[in-house]
């Protein structure tokens, strides 16, 4: 139990910017539980839950989605959104696999990393200032419940590609490790909305495999970056699915 719950300690070390700190020891007690992973989302979208659920009280509906997105990155940091750039930057090379590496290496952000960081700002802004008032927090804490499965899921299904953090996770996350993940997930997004939240998880982990292939397929293997990119994908893919299923499914269990 103290080692789960020193993993669990260093995920928002690992997956936001909570000042709690993270040392090799803790990133070893991560490795060794991935699955909390869903649980840590738990708590960062319950968190951007709630701001939205303030903003709405204060600001129309575009305005909030600037709120929630500032506090995303606020809350989350920009690691992630980061490993996109990177990603997108070797995706959109042109050349051999190991040039498409080599830019995706590269320290400095290309034109394919700032255009699909744009994009993807566009299309969270799009999303959230459309989705209904009562189904905006909900919505938020099953995406990124949902998300953080989607980075467990692209780690089962990738082979690694280099040495790093990402290595570790990739290497040291199994098929167990995957279905227990995700069986929290699906408990937490049934829980919060029902069907739409299980249709939710459905889109984030088709999002994940997607990845799993595009960067098989660029680059031969997996990287950190992929990672970031799969959170952040498959956090605006759930609110999507949010979105176009939030009329049609069950908001409830009962």
């Amino acid at each position: 139990m103290k080692g789960l719950l020193f993993a669990l300690k260093s995920g928002f070390g690992w997956l936001s910017a909570i000042p709690v700190g993270i040392s090799m020891e803790g990133v070893e007690a991560l490795m060794n539980h991935v699955y909390v992973f869903p649980l840590v989302g738990l708590v960062l979208g319950a968190i951007l839950g709630t701001v939205s659920y303030i903003a709405l009280q204060a600001f129309p509906a575009s305005l909030v989605a600037v709120v929630v997105i500032v506090a995303i990155y606020w809350l989350c940091g920009i690691n992630h959104i980061d490993g996109l750039a990177d990603f997108a930057d070797g995706v959109i090379a042109h050349g051999t696999r190991e040039k498409k590496i080599a830019a995706m290496k590269d320290v400095y952000m290309g034109t394919g990393g700032g255009l699909y960081i744009v994009v993807l700002i566009l299309a969270t802004f799009a999303v959230l200032s459309s989705l209904p008032e009562r189904l905006l927090p909900l919505a938020l804490l099953t995406a990124e419940v949902s998300a953080k499965e989607a980075m467990i899921s692209f780690a089962a299904f990738s082979s690694s590609l280099q040495k790093g953090f990402g290595q570790i996770m990739i290497q040291r996350t199994d098929k167990g490790q995957f279905l227990l993940g995700l069986v929290i997930s699906a408990v937490i997004c049934s829980l919060a909305l029902g069907a739409l939240g299980l249709a939710i998880l459905a889109a984030a982990q088709l999002a994940a495999l997607y990845l799993v292939w595009v960067s098989k397929r660029n680059f031969g293997g997996a990287t950190g970056d992929g990672i970031g990119a799969t959170n952040e994908i498959a956090r605006v893919t759930a609110l999507a699915a949010a979105l176009a299923l939030g009329g049609v499914l069950p908001w409830t269990l009962w």
